[in-house]
């Protein structure tokens, strides 16, 4: 059994409550032992969701609780959980409260604006600790919400590539000095190294500028202008050491035709990445993102 917790300091509304995250096989009586552990601790279920993968005998619960009277402690919930459930059960209990992201970007805005716009009114359930980028340009929007901008670049001074292991180094650090929960690269177009993404396991969530699996890797609006498809969008997946096939957790679409050229196809993705990856912060901060395998669950 795997027990993970994350008791940090309350929030700034509603401290006590607190969401329950459970997967493990599926057998009979499992939601029947949760919700008696949840009861017997003066926890009032306020919304649920499960699901069985049928196809693999897996079970998933999602649960936000709120003590009828005294608090409990995630830390102490959570075990005796995981005490009820079968031995490979994986049980997650964390209040609810703004987590800390950095966000890491290169050069074009319109993903790093929208997450900075909705942390700015307070309609992301996380805060932007601090954003990161190999080129200055993104400073001043940055700077407009307040929020720490580390330039982190890949060229010296006289304009040579620096050795990756170094410049991704300097990134590691800038990250770091920020304790964040995710990492959310909002178009940053850099290959990450293993040894980067192995720092951050499951944790980097990234925007592609396609619907994959088609179209992976450099240029896919220009591969699906040469396709002549007729819908293009965008994916939010976590990032692992293959590029482009981590899992994904959030997608869409919109339609296109004969008349779009590569670079209008461009013009239109742009407003389905940045809603896309706005989504998928938002349900993996609301701890609605279970992995899976090479899949997700992903309760809406």
């Amino acid at each position: 059994m795997a027990v993970t917790t994350a008791a940090t300091r309350p929030a700034d509304r509603r401290p006590d409550r607190q969401i329950v995250r459970v997967d493990c096989p599926d057998e009979v009586g499992l939601i029947h032992r949760i919700t008696g552990v949840l009861g017997g601790h003066g926890l009032n279920i306020e919304s649920n969701q499960e699901f069985v993968d049928t196809a693999g005998g897996h079970f998933f619960f999602r649960a936000e609780v709120e003590p009828v009277a005294a608090a409990v402690a995630p830390e102490s919930l959570a075990t005796e959980l995981g005490r009820t459930l079968p031995g490979r059960a994986r049980v997650h209990v964390t209040r609810v409260e703004r987590r800390p992201i950095v966000v890491c970007a290169t050069l074009e805005p319109h993903c790093l604006g929208e997450l900075l716009l909705l942390d700015a009114v307070g309609d992301l359930p996380g805060r932007i600790v601090a954003v990161a980028s190999n080129h200055a340009e993104l400073g001043g929007l940055v700077g407009r919400f307040g929020i720490p901008f580390h330039h982190v670049p890949h060229r010296d001074a006289a304009g040579r590539d620096l050795p990756r292991a170094e410049q991704e180094a300097a990134l590691a650090r800038a990250i770091d000095a920020h304790a964040p929960e995710y990492v959310v690269l909002a178009r940053y177009m850099r290959v990450l190294s293993e040894s980067f993404v192995d720092r951050y396991p499951h944790r980097i969530v990234n925007i592609h500028h396609s619907f994959l699996p088609a179209f992976a890797g450099a240029s896919p609006y220009r591969q699906a202008f040469d396709r002549g498809v007729k819908l293009i969008g965008a994916t939010a997946h976590f990032v692992t050491p293959e590029l482009d096939e981590g899992p994904i957790i959030a997608q869409d679409v919109i339609p296109v035709d004969h008349t779009y050229t590569p670079e209008r196809m461009a013009r239109a993705g742009r407003d389905v990445e940045k809603l896309v990856l706005a989504r998928a912060v938002r349900l993996l901060l609301e701890e609605r993102v279970f992995l899976h395998g090479r899949r997700t669950v992903v309760f809406g």
